[in-house]
Order: C-alpha cells, then sequence, then structure tokens
C-alpha cells in the first residue's frame, strides 16, 4: 500500500466522521419537528379543521434542517468514494 492510497483512505475517514457529526444533530432536530408536525396535523383533523396549506415557521425550519443533513451525508459519502479510491489506487 502506497503513500497515497494511504493518504487516500485517511482522508475518506476523516471526511465520514465529519459528515456524520455535522449530520447527526440536524437529523435528530428535523425528525423531532416531523413528529411534532404530524401531532398537530392529528390534533387537527380530530377536531374536524381545515389545516392551512401555507408555509409556517417549522415547515421553513424542517427544508433548513433536511438541507443540513443532506450535506452532512453528502460529505460522508465524498469520503466513503474517497476511501474505496485508496484501496484502488496501488
Amino acid at each position: 500500500m502506497g503513500l497515497l492510497s494511504l493518504a487516500l483512505i485517511v482522508g475518506g475517514i476523516a471526511l465520514i466522521v465529519a459528515g456524520v457529526i455535522r449530520a447527526r444533530e440536524p437529523y435528530r432536530r428535523y425528525m423531532a419537528l416531523r413528529e411534532q408536525d404530524a401531532n398537530i396535523a392529528r390534533y387537527e383533523a380530530w377536531r374536524g379543521g381545515p389545516r392551512p396549506e401555507s408555509k409556517t415557521g417549522a415547515s421553513v425550519a424542517m427544508d433548513v434542517l433536511r438541507r443540513r443533513a443532506q450535506i452532512g451525508a453528502g460529505v460522508a459519502i465524498a469520503g466513503i468514494v474517497l476511501m474505496v479510491v485508496g484501496f484502488v489506487v496501488r
């Protein structure tokens, strides 16, 4: 195993760790907001009142958190690709 492949593998591991750390908290907050939104929808359906289809602060926050989690996952996937390239390069 050459120095270049070892550097690619170490860089890939670093990107995977950074991506997971970056995606974990926004994903957790996104899932909590989504669960809260589902509870509100069930309550309003139980009341019989229509739910407005306009954007709310929670829906905007969910969009932002989802995008941050996707970026973190993309960084982790780039790390996996870098590791594979490190194993392929000799």
